[in-house]
């Protein structure tokens, strides 16, 4: 809801009202969207709606054939744009492969973030033009999105899971993205809940060795692999230039610019996330009554900082840190 337009959201149809006289504008019929998947803006200015587009219809000609029609299919990993104000489809985004998980606008309705139900890959486009601005790697392994928000000035973008880390991306420049500075101990493929115990990083694990007398054949090894290292990585670094647009973002270090690490019981604990509209803040609320607030540090990144712990089933209040 904003201040022009109420959306109701049912499991293949949307209402749109009029929030003036709360007249019923407009219904559009959607597939099978039963977890309610949308974002409305929250701008009267640039008041739009995003929704999973549903799947083709049927073709005449196999309706024709004789052939029943199968049922209706998931949605597909595209996203359509729909301006509330005069009613009309302005664009279709083609987010991902896999099925709309998540949506989420920012304040102005300018930028729209989505996931798939595979959780691994969060991307940011302009609105309405379509264009995609940021790719972010949550992890290797799937995961259910549960929330994502943007930041009222739209510089962080923060996302749950059913993982126990809510990762925090920086919107930033290409420059500065593509750098990779400022960012989270978290390697580039997600945060550190992504990692099986005992993972070695393949690539930067820059720990210094034991000192090796020279001449050994451990030293002549231990020189061979390190000419072995960087040449892979040179060779890794401008295959990027060869290779076509889509191998290529695999590889990008698009990393978390900080994180949250909740504690191990609350895993697969729904969560919905916000931001602070006046301190640097993440404030997150669970399904099961708790709201904690963490501090990220906006030099730095890395791990954010429990500030705040509230229990909203039993009144009880925890402060870590001494700040209110």
């Amino acid at each position: 809801m904003n201040r022009k337009r109420l959306v109701v959201v049912l499991e293949s149809e949307i209402y749109i009202y009029d929030i003036s006289t709360m007249k019923l504008l407009h219904t559009i019929e959607t597939g099978p969207n039963p977890n309610a998947v949308c974002a409305l803006s929250s701008s009267s200015e640039h008041s739009y709606l995003a929704y999973p587009s549903p799947a083709p219809s049927p073709s005449s000609a196999s309706l024709s054939s004789g052939v029943p029609p199968a049922p209706p299919a998931p949605t597909t990993g595209d996203v359509l744009i729909f301006n509330t104000l005069n009613l009309t489809a302005v664009n279709v985004i083609q987010a991902h492969k896999a099925p709309i998980a998540a949506l989420a606008l920012n304040s102005t309705g300018t930028m729209l973030a989505t996931a798939s139900d595979k959780g691994t890959v969060v991307r940011v486009f302009s609105v309405p033009d379509a264009k995609k601005l940021w790719q972010f790697r949550r992890g290797t392994t799937t995961a259910h999105i549960f929330s994502m928000n943007f930041n009222l000035a739209s510089t962080l973008l923060a996302v749950s899971s059913d993982t126990s880390t809510i990762h925090i991306y920086r919107l930033a420049n290409k420059d500065s993205a593509a750098g990779g500075g400022g960012g989270s101990a978290s390697s580039a493929s997600g945060a550190g809940d992504e990692s099986p115990p005992g993972s070695v990083s393949t690539f930067g694990d820059d720990a210094p060795s034991p000192p090796i007398a020279a001449g050994s054949p451990q030293s002549a090894a231990n020189s061979l692999r390190r000419r072995s290292y960087h040449i892979g990585k040179s060779i890794l670094g401008n295959a990027g230039t060869y290779l076509p647009k889509g191998v290529t973002e695999i590889w990008e270090p698009q990393r978390d610019f900080a994180h949250i690490k909740l504690r191990s019981g609350q895993a697969g604990v729904r969560t919905v996330v916000a931001m602070s509209s006046t301190l640097p803040q993440v404030m997150v609320i669970s399904a099961d009554g708790v709201f904690q607030a963490y501090n990220i540090d906006l030099e730095n990144g890395g791990e954010c900082a429990l500030m705040k712990e509230f229990n909203l089933l039993s009144n009880e209040d925890t402060v870590s840190g001494g700040a209110e």
